[in-house]
């Protein structure tokens, strides 16, 4: 049975009671959680995941409104991770964002049985494409596209997840998180896709989760073999794309400094960045917003071998 195919009345029960156990992507969460907007949420965003009534679960997390004064002036949201709370309150309005940002933050501080890249990576005839990105990079506009109206399967937005011996990489399908412009981009480019309301004012921005296909969450135990890693750049500036080969040992040398656990890892961390770069083809793109452009160049570079 599907997440979906739950009572909203036992969901929200869950929630506020002994906990909901959801499959956030490679990962089990139990979420604990009173506030009034999560329960829809979550159905949005993980409707089509299975309802799991094991007690098993990977991380233990909380979702709940301030207390005192707070409940009622300004009212705050905090996350809570095996009852420790790694951030600062946010305004209510804001829980949704929060868990997720919660999420990613459980997976990059305690699991390190893989090298994780801050980086969106997607698949496509059984190659991961991964897409660093600063801020502003238009890295997860880029991977939504790709994700939605070009036949590649989501493995993650945000976090890569590298094998220790480079070889693949492991799938970790949740929610998209898209910023300002990007949220009616694809909104216009996938009708009725499925999507939170917007949560205006967050310290990113403008926010939407959008819910990762069907494709990607059946698939979510399949991994990938090394293929591209492609460095993206929006430029609005440009009149036309900018594609250049980067040398492996520039692109190893970017993605250690966009690892949440490389110091942690070490000699082991940098054994399976080189064993997958080893094994990668490497790019930097340049492009000024032309999607259906930008989607031609990099399904042309999956074909490199």
């Amino acid at each position: 049975m599907k997440l979906a195919e739950v009572e909203s009345a036992q969901l929200s029960h869950l929630l506020q009671g002994e906990g909901l156990i959801v499959q956030t992507g490679r990962f089990t969460s139990r979420i604990n959680s009173s506030s009034e907007n999560i329960s829809n949420d979550i159905l949005t965003l993980y409707g089509n995941t299975d309802f799991i009534e094991s007690k098993l679960y990977d991380f233990n997390v909380e979702i709940n409104p301030g207390k005192g004064l707070r409940k009622w002036l300004r009212p705050q949201i905090t996350f809570s991770f095996s009852s420790i709370q790694p951030f600062t309150p946010l305004p209510a309005n804001q829980a949704t964002p929060m868990l997720e940002w919660g999420l990613n933050w459980c997976v990059s501080n305690h699991y390190h049985q893989n090298i994780i890249i801050h980086a969106a990576v997607l698949e496509k005839n059984g190659k991961a494409l991964i897409l660093p990105g600063q801020p502003g990079a238009g890295k997860s506009t880029l991977c939504a596209a790709l994700a939605y109206s070009a036949g590649f399967r989501l493995l993650s937005d945000e976090l890569t997840l590298i094998e220790l011996d480079g070889s693949k990489v492991n799938p970790n399908p949740r929610p998209v998180s898209l910023k300002n412009k990007s949220i009616d981009i694809i909104r216009e480019m996938v009708p009725g896709i499925l999507c939170t309301e917007t949560v205006h004012d967050t310290q990113k921005g403008s926010v939407s989760l959008f819910r990762p296909a069907d494709k990607a969450v059946e698939n979510a135990n399949k991994p990938a073999k090394p293929g591209i890693v492609l460095f993206p750049k929006f430029n609005p500036d440009i009149a036309e794309y900018e594609l250049i080969e980067v040398s492996r040992p520039h692109a190893l040398v970017e993605l250690a400094n966009q690892s949440f656990n490389y110091p942690v890892l070490c000699q082991q961390g940098f054994e399976a960045l080189s064993a997958f770069i080893d094994s990668s083809q490497c790019f930097r793109l340049e492009y000024n917003g032309d999607l259906a452009k930008a989607i031609e160049i990099i399904e042309d570079l999956m074909l490199y071998e």
